[in-house]
């Protein structure tokens, strides 16, 4: 695969757009030379370039020459077309600098056939103009270091930041779930999302055996937010609902999806409200066919924040993202595309009896592994499925209970301590980032184990989030789930850790987050639309598919 690398202001890549902190370093490619951001006190390197040093504290961070030596730590080879002008197949990787491995950035290899990169591969970097002040830092194979071992970095100690429970009292024994609810869910609906919103929210409200006037607090995830991500957020739905809540929450940075479901708990726990209702729409489907069609104008402009550093290299996906962790894991611990394989089949398996699920035809095991490639070790069926839908979940206090008709959940304990650095790309490698930390956290706030849960509702954005959630909550050692999977026996309706029995978001459609919880809360209940899992008292459950996130452990009483 060869790309040209003259001057040229006409490259098919989305344009990153440099800040205040960030336009030195996206200049100084024009002599040829990578510069990164160095500590001045203790020489601590750090990228993005950051105001005060992770280490010492420093607060004079200049960029300073490297030698522009590195290793790929995490590779994929993109096979599916994000972006009209630059086509596929490239390749995306994740290069750790020789200087300093916690140093990593994303990027292309150029100049060299797919096949010919792995983890551990030698590779030196050259620059691409793409703008009058943008040199983009590319990479290519180092035939002078191909002999050169790379010393892999290894997983840092995320459990010594692990903090203690404040108090021996718990704000999870002050709350309940008492209503959950849900609009249609399909594919291109076409239908208002404000309007598949408030199908959800009446439903959980009737649910819960409340009226509107009960409700005093609303929180969503992620509020306002384009993409066909959002409704709209707390104001629209307010307005069709006019519940004047005594408190509202929304935002994207929360502990994933379901961390508004964490914040409603807080606001009851504390007595700012008794009933909260949660809620979250997502119309993505649609959302894709307005674009395709010229009915909805797509964004042209530059990339902001994180995507900075990930869209200008055709990063444009977190099936991208993820798949580099998911190389640096084979690499780690084995070829695991049987058990990720093993866990797309009992997705669509579990569909099949679920009516309200997307996709319910069934698959094999050599369908999963002669789909259609995205990008490596990804297929088809690796990835999710882009949903309309709207979920609404209803936090209750805990002592209003006894006076409502249906049957309560409990919260037995939450994960939500942030142990890892804040990264797709500078912190953990071998797992999906954010779900070492708050698996580690969720068994200290509880008595329980692993061992305790009868059902699993599991991230399931890709499989490899799955893989990572498995391990990172306990249930077998990292590199293990290969072994716990066996072939899917355990993860099946009768296995020790039953998945997502109503097939998740690989199969019932990605309902982002709020569809775990609802189907967990429904398990609890036995009143499972689909597949039932027989009297289990505790589920699991975890959102959030990168950075950050969050696990739940509820219990039936």
């Amino acid at each position: 695969m060869e790309e040209d690398l003259t001057t040229t202001l006409a490259t098919g890549r989305p344009l990153p757009q440099p800040t205040l902190a960030s336009r030195e370093f996206w200049a100084s490619g024009a002599d040829g030379i990578l510069r990164i951001a160095q500590c001045a006190d203790c020489g601590k390197r750090n990228h993005p370039q950051s105001v005060r040093c992770p280490v010492c504290g420093g607060r004079d961070l200049p960029l300073q020459p490297v030698s522009g030596n590195a290793f790929v730590v995490g590779v994929t080879v993109n096979v599916q077309q994000w972006l009209p002008d630059f086509p596929p197949p490239y390749i995306i990787a994740v290069v750790a600098l020789d200087e300093d491995s916690d140093v990593r950035l994303t990027t292309n290899i150029v100049g060299c056939e797919p096949d010919e990169v792995a983890v551990g591969t030698r590779v030196r970097v050259l620059f691409q103009q793409v703008d009058e002040s943008i040199w983009l830092p590319l990479f290519e194979i180092d035939p002078d270091a191909a002999d050169v071992p790379a010393p892999m970095p290894e997983p840092d100690d995320f459990r010594s930041h692990l903090r203690a429970p404040v108090r021996t009292e718990r704000f999870e024994d002050r709350v309940a779930i008492t209503g959950v609810g849900q609009s249609r869910v399909g594919r291109r609906l076409m239908v208002d999302p404000l309007s598949l919103t408030v199908d959800a929210c009446l439903a959980a409200v009737e649910d819960a055996g409340l009226t509107l006037d009960d409700i005093d607090g609303l929180s969503t995830y992620p509020g306002r937010y384009g993409g066909g991500m959002s409704e709209g957020g707390i104001m629209p739905v307010e307005q069709a609902l006019r519940v004047r809540p005594t408190w509202v929450n929304a935002g994207s940075e929360l502990h994933g999806q379901n961390g508004a479901i964490v914040a409603a708990m807080l606001a009851v726990a504390s007595g700012l409200c008794r009933h909260v209702l949660c809620f979250r729409t997502v119309w993505e489907s649609s959302h894709s066919a307005l674009m395709r069609s010229g009915q909805w104008a797509a964004s042209t402009s530059r990339a902001t924040d994180m995507f900075e550093y990930l869209h200008p290299f055709g990063a444009m996906s977190a099936s991208n993202w993820i798949a580099c962790q998911a190389s640096n894991y084979f690499h780690r611990y084995g070829n695991a595309k049987e058990a990720l394989g093993a866990i797309a089949v009992t997705a669509r398996d579990n569909a099949s009896a679920n009516p309200e699920a997307v996709y319910r035809d069934p698959i094999t095991m050599d369908d999963y592994l002669n789909a259609r490639p995205i990008s490596t070790p990804f297929g088809l069926y690796d990835c999710d499925v882009p949903v309309d839908a709207g979920i609404a979940v209803i936090v209750s206090a805990a002592d209003t209970v006894k006076d409502l008709p249906g049957k309560p959940v409990f919260v037995e304990a939450v994960g939500t301590q942030v142990m890892e650095n804040l990264s797709w790309d500078q912190s953990t490698l071998a797992h999906l980032p954010q779900t070492l930390g708050p698996g580690a956290h969720l068994w200290s706030r509880t008595d329980l184990r692993p061992d305790d849960v009868d059902v699993g509702l599991i991230y399931d954005g890709f499989t490899f989030d799955a893989l990572s959630w498995i391990e990172a909550l306990g249930f077998c050692e990292f590199g293990g789930a290969t072994d716990f999977i066996d072939g899917g026996k355990t993860i099946a309706l009768d296995g020790s850790l039953p998945l997502n029995p109503h097939g998740g978001q690989l199969s019932a459609g990605r309902t982002h987050g709020f569809g775990f919880f609802r189907e967990a809360v429904l398990q609890l209940r036995g009143q499972a639309p689909g597949r039932q899992v027989i009297d289990p008292k505790v589920a699991v459950v975890s959102s959030g598919g990168g950075v950050p996130s969050g696990a739940i452990l509820l219990r039936t009483n």
